[in-house]
């Protein structure tokens, strides 16, 4: 039995010591991981940064969605590429870098020669060498400007040629017309607008034709015939010569007939506004 016992004594005796040492393992290790600093991964010089938690989580289908418009871009014709650039550069008449165009438009120029090479060949494009600008045919900056150009072309000047030249040029022109200075007119034939300078010093050339057409045309003797001519023209008349009579005859008044004004005697002192007609002022009383 003492041996046994013995025995026994000496297995517990053995287990602790092993269970002591595993002990002092264990402490070890997690001192050392405690005390360690973690290692980073060797990362080039001009990688970008990226933090190891995300602030948002990553929504993978939005980021799908939008890698998928930028590829449908760059992936169309170089023809819808140029208008995507054109219309920011006119939107907001900045000058932008190729860097910066992408961005906005998600075209990457410098990825596509044809891109660059039309872009930076285009009439409405100016390239400095760095940047991108928009170009209009007339370089004006304000209502005056457009004023000044307007009368340089006694004949006309067609709207489409000066729309724009800045943001809001179409509300100047309307501005214009409205204080008297230009005339806006439409061109039927054409199918555009038409702007003339409101200038009675400028010297206006009338073809003949013009000149024939106009002496030729009759007007009607009776108001109510020319009340009906500019209905029929879309104009809207500012008397209502039937209405008028009919209330004459109802009350029983017989119009007045008008006294006839003596006509003026044109001289040589008269101011002439058609001047482009001298036929009309050839017997001039002196």
């Amino acid at each position: 039995m003492s041996l046994f016992y013995m025995d026994l004594k000496d297995s517990l005796s053995k287990f602790k010591q092993q269970q002591e040492r595993c002990q002092s393992s264990l402490a070890s290790i997690a001192n050392q991981a405690s005390t360690s600093k973690p290692k980073h991964r060797a990362q080039p010089v001009n990688a970008p940064s990226v933090p190891a938690r995300p602030s948002q989580p990553i929504k993978f289908s939005n980021d799908t969605e939008r890698l998928q418009h930028i590829n449908s871009i760059r992936k169309s014709p170089v023809g819808a590429q140029i208008k995507l650039v054109i219309e920011l550069l006119y939107k907001t008449r900045q000058a932008y870098t190729a860097e910066q165009i992408n961005e906005a438009t998600y075209v990457d120029i410098h990825g596509n020669k044809a891109v660059f090479d039309s872009l930076r060949n285009n009439p409405k494009v100016h390239y400095d060498g760095r940047r991108f600008s928009y170009k209009s045919k007339h370089d004006l900056k304000g209502k005056d400007q457009l004023l000044v150009l307007i009368r340089r072309f006694p004949e006309g000047l067609a709207v489409v040629e000066v729309k724009d030249a800045y943001t809001n040029v179409l509300e100047d022109l309307q501005a214009l017309k409205a204080t008297g200075d230009v005339w806006l007119l439409s061109n039927m034939d054409l199918q555009e607008d038409i702007v003339y300078p409101n200038d009675p010093k400028a010297k206006i050339k009338v073809d003949d034709d013009i000149k024939q057409l106009f002496r030729g045309i009759e007007l009607p003797r009776d108001m109510v015939d020319i009340e009906k001519e500019l209905q029929k023209n879309g104009h809207k008349p500012m008397t209502n010569t039937t209405k008028r009579r009919a209330a004459a005859q109802i009350d029983g008044v017989k119009p007045k007939a008008k006294p006839k004004k003596k006509q003026r005697e044109i001289t040589k002192r008269t101011k002439l506004t058609n001047a482009h007609l001298p036929e009309l002022f050839q017997n001039l009383s002196t």
